[in-house]
């Protein structure tokens, strides 16, 4: 799809959301650096509560989610070469490897970012593919994290035309610890790009209902926050 095509695609129109349809699109995240193991817990039992998609937490509690989530519908996630993305496509994997061993199925890798703003196109290939193998042998979900607060309009292009040549089943917008958030211009940008190849994950900087409806509408499939209790009373859970 050239540019132009790209910033012309038609924005979806709104939708009439409801707490419950919210939920099930809300990874609800834990990954400060002082989470304990009562806060991991508490997310996963608020979680379970409102049915939402996921809990993201550091791999060290993936299992301990597991145990407490047993028997919900809501899944354990991890995320992997987080939050810089620097890390090896070798640690990569093993990262990816012990967190399906451990019980996560959906994982949020953070692209090679310093690659793509050097241009190795192939060295951010083959890390998201060296990714991709191992969490679709294990039957989970990849998402992959471009960052976009740190890349130009044509890095977002490519990020995402990468990402999905890689196998990534979505494309999302940040981790949130690089400043800035997601905006709904990228989330359309990013529906523009891959269309309907892969999902997309809108993350950073999500607080409210409002933010977290204007993103679905825009095209995301998923809302990464740390605040998704909050977000669905907002919408009239209880």
């Amino acid at each position: 799809m050239s540019l132009e095509q790209t910033l012309t695609v038609e924005r979806p129109s709104a939708t009439v959301r409801d707490w419950q349809s919210v939920a099930r699109s809300l990874d609800s995240t834990l990954l400060k650096a002082d989470t304990t193991r009562d806060q991991a817990i508490a997310l996963c039992e608020e979680a379970a509560r409102y049915e939402m998609a996921n809990v993201f937490v550091h791999p060290s509690y993936v299992a301990l989610a597991c145990d407490v989530l047993r028997g919900a519908t809501t899944k354990v996630g991890a995320p992997i070469g987080f939050p810089l993305g620097a890390a090896l496509t070798t640690t990569k994997r093993f990262e990816t490897e012990e967190a399906l061993r451990l019980g996560a199925r959906e994982l949020d890798m953070v692209m090679n970012i310093g690659a793509l703003k050097s241009r190795d196109r192939r060295l951010v290939e083959l890390d998201i593919r060296g990714v991709a193998e191992v969490a679709h042998a294990g039957d989970a979900v990849l998402k992959v994290i471009l960052e976009t607060t740190l890349l130009s309009l044509e890095e977002k292009i490519i990020a995402c035309e990468l990402s999905v040549l890689s196998g990534a089943d979505f494309v999302k917008t940040c981790t949130g610890f690089s400043g800035g958030g997601a905006s709904v211009d990228d989330v359309h940008l990013m529906r523009g790009v891959v269309g309907d190849r892969a999902k997309i994950k809108a993350a950073g900087g999500i607080r409210t209902a409002a933010v977290a409806i204007r993103m679905l509408d825009a095209g995301a499939d998923r809302i990464g926050t740390s605040t998704a209790a909050q977000i669905l009373r907002e919408r009239g859970a209880e």
